[in-house]
């Protein structure tokens, strides 16, 4: 690792809840200052997806590059998620999110987005590792180009004792996971090349959603649970999973397994996106890949 990104690391490691907060709202507002293509890309999206003035999207555009890049400065809070950690945050769990992690007895997809404190979330994982006898906790994320910045991100993630996978080479150390009841956490919200999609609808707009967790829940025999961590109006974060999806009680053939996996995880992003939509990464081009003429689309309700 060159020694600009040893600095990096070192500054970084100073780096608390608060310091995030403050120079996380500071970047935010720069960057929405600094950055028009892609204020005005967020505030359209908002907008049309959202049904809301344009007013009101820019409003939530402005608190959304605010939290978004507290979430990226918060990359260096993961290896400090440890149960002291999570005790002083006061991390709200109302409906037992965290033990649904603990004592679930069958391997776990865990899917999220880029949403609220995710980063945050591969520390949590990490900390489960510690206190569960499964495999090693998966966190399968997309490389960086930069291969030094690469070599940093992965360190940080795996701060707390998660293992990171590159989404390219991911399969077969997802599958040995889950073998061993182990978690593998993915994010499903970003574009994804159509190869790689099943195109269905999200926020009213079809969009290009990535079906390999699906096809890693379905071979691994495995749950699909959503899981989200927000920030929360006492300065800490709240902890939601929804109800898991068993994947071994699909019926269908194996290709209609997979599209009621994939809109599964489709609908728990956008129900946690109306939910918050202000922690939600609307400077990102979701929609960019379309669907050419005889692509299937995945209708939102299937029978």
């Amino acid at each position: 690792m060159k020694p600009i990104y040893s600095a990096i690391y070192t500054v970084g490691t100073k780096m608390t809840v608060h310091s995030s907060k403050v120079l996380g709202s500071a970047l935010g507002t720069v960057m929405w200052t600094c950055l028009p293509k892609r204020r005005k890309l967020a505030i359209e999206a908002i907008q049309r997806h959202l049904n809301v003035s344009s007013e009101k999207a820019t409003e939530i555009g402005k608190k959304s590059f605010i939290h978004n890049c507290r979430s990226f400065l918060e990359i260096f809070l993961v290896p400090k998620v440890n149960k002291q950690f999570i005790d002083d945050l006061v991390i709200q769990d109302p409906e037992n999110a965290f033990r649904t992690f603990v004592e679930t007895n069958s391997p776990i997809i865990a899917t999220t987005a880029h949403m609220g404190a995710w980063e945050v979330l591969a520390g949590l994982l990490g900390e489960i590792g510690t206190i569960e006898h499964r495999a090693q906790p998966l966190v399968v994320v997309r490389t960086n180009k930069n291969k030094d910045l690469n070599e940093l991100i992965f360190k940080l993630r795996g701060g707390r004792g998660a293992a990171v996978l590159s989404h390219r080479n991911a399969v077969f150390g997802v599958l040995r996971s889950l073998k061993k009841k182990g978690i593998a956490a993915f994010l499903v919200d970003h574009n994804t090349k159509r190869k790689e999609a099943i195109f269905t609808d999200f926020l009213g707009e079809t969009a290009a959603v990535n079906s390999g967790p699906a096809f890693l829940a379905l071979r691994g025999k495995a749950v699909v649970l959503p899981a989200f961590l927000v920030r929360n109006e006492q300065g800490g974060y709240t902890f939601i999973i929804e109800p898991a999806l068993d994947t071994e009680t699909l019926e269908g053939t194996r290709e209609e397994k997979l599209q009621q996996i994939t809109r599964f995880y489709t609908d728990a992003v956008e129900r946690i996106v109306r939910k918050y939509p202000e922690q939600w990464f609307w400077m990102h081009k979701r929609w960019k890949t379309q669907p050419k003429a005889g692509d299937f689309i995945l209708p939102r309700t299937m029978s």
